[in-house]
């Protein structure tokens, strides 16, 4: 074993669930040692997965609910131990290491490397020892119950077949006209959903309909690549909201995180945990409307309207209008850390995009985010806000029921 000069002590309360309160000074009983190793192997994670993640969203955000989970559980089931801070530290540490070794294994040599930092803070001993050992264990336990789960690349961008051209039907779209994305989605298993249609919102405006007439003269006039109605703040906001939900919302919860510091290490492992477990579960169900209803993009239904030449300010990703996957991504990222943090932070937070370099944005709650994703689709071109109001909602849901549900996880 390293040498341990530095010793601090590890949060002592565990509760089930996150309270729903906003972000508070930090409780008496917890101490800095716990928020300094969520952020840590919150960094950790983020840093791996960026260098040796998988290509689809949902197989990343897999990789965290599998690694946050089971930290979660080996913390919250830490047994009678002369140095409980101890085992905590090294339960919660080795969990999260057992699972990227795992899934990214080139990485081996900086997990290796993070894990002895975070070992180095506590004694030496059975504490130790055990704890490291029970982290394990629970990342073993929940990969294999997770193997074969439908989230690997290949499984999430099963091929799909398009339906015949017709009113409303999905088109692969230009320049490209690339075949259907993430239609596999909806065919995979999910952590505490129920079935992928548990939440499946009604159908798509029907083509000719006052609805879809107001939606598609908005993203007419102000979606397309020489809009003279859509303002440069709007441009802007649309091209910083362009890029993944996963990067995207990764700052967020990064700050949601830090600013938990008062909670116990179980608490803020199960916020990351159920971030995460909803964010899968809510593109299973994303999947499933799409592919339900097949609904065509707005530059296929300009075009086929008679606007041959209208194009979108950015590229529409090649899969059905409805709902939209970055609003169904924020809702549930939304209701989360509402619930379990807080709908307003203690103070405003600063974010970046990696679409924007360069380009910050100041907020003070979660709403924020996801009001600017609804307008930045539309504003994008490749959304009506029909499927963008859809989606925050169906993302919602699924969130809530992922909270409500948790005790299925971590008893």
């Amino acid at each position: 074993m390293l040498p341990r000069p530095v010793r601090r002590t590890l949060a002592l309360a565990v509760t089930p669930v996150l309270a729903a309160s906003a972000l508070a000074a930090p409780a008496a009983a917890a101490s800095t040692s716990s928020a300094d190793l969520a952020l840590e192997w919150f960094d950790v994670t983020a840093g791996t997965v960026a260098a040796a993640g998988a290509p689809t969203q949902v197989t990343n955000n897999r990789t965290w609910a599998i690694g946050w989970l089971a930290a979660t559980r080996a913390v919250l089931r830490t047994p009678s131990t002369p140095r409980p801070e101890d085992y905590r530290g090294a339960a919660f540490a080795g969990a999260i290491h057992q699972t990227l070794i795992t899934l990214a294994p080139a990485r081996k040599a900086e997990l290796d490397a993070a894990l002895a930092t975070s070992l180095a803070r506590l004694a030496d001993g059975p504490s130790e020892s055990d704890g490291l050992a029970a982290g394990r264990q629970q990342a073993a336990t929940v990969l294999a119950d997770r193997a074969d789960d439908g989230l690997d690349p290949a499984s999430v961008n099963t091929p799909f077949t398009s339906s015949p051209a017709g009113a409303g039907v999905w088109q692969p779209t230009p320049p490209s006209y690339s075949p259907a994305t993430q239609s596999g989605n909806r065919l995979a298993r999910p952590f505490l959903l129920r079935r992928a249609d548990q939440f499946r919102p009604g159908p798509p405006p029907a083509v000719g309909s006052e609805r879809y007439r107001r939606d598609l003269a908005e993203v007419k006039a102000d979606g397309s690549a020489g809009s003279t109605t859509r303002t440069p703040e709007q441009t802007a906001t649309a091209t910083f909201w362009l890029g993944s939900s996963y990067t995207l919302y990764t700052e967020p919860l990064r700050v949601a995180l830090a600013a938990t510091t008062g909670r116990s290490l179980a608490e803020r492992a199960k916020l990351v945990a159920l971030f995460h477990v909803a964010a899968v579960d809510t593109q299973i169900a994303t999947s499933d409307t799409k592919y339900a209803y097949v609904s065509w993009r707005p530059v296929t239904a300009l075009r086929a309207a008679g606007h041959a030449e209208w194009r979108p300010l950015h590229t529409t990703p090649a899969h059905p209008d409805y709902p939209s996957g970055h609003n169904t991504y924020s809702g549930s990222a939304e209701q989360v850390l509402t619930t379990l943090v807080g709908a307003r932070t203690a103070k405003p937070y600063t974010i970046g995009s990696p679409t924007a370099p360069g380009v910050t944005r100041t907020y003070s709650t979660w709403r924020q985010l996801t009001t600017e994703n609804v307008d930045a689709r539309v504003w994008s071109g490749i959304h009506t806000r029909t499927a963008d109001t859809a989606g925050v909602t169906l993302g919602r849901q699924v969130a809530a029921h992922a909270v409500r549900e948790a005790y299925r996880l971590f008893r």
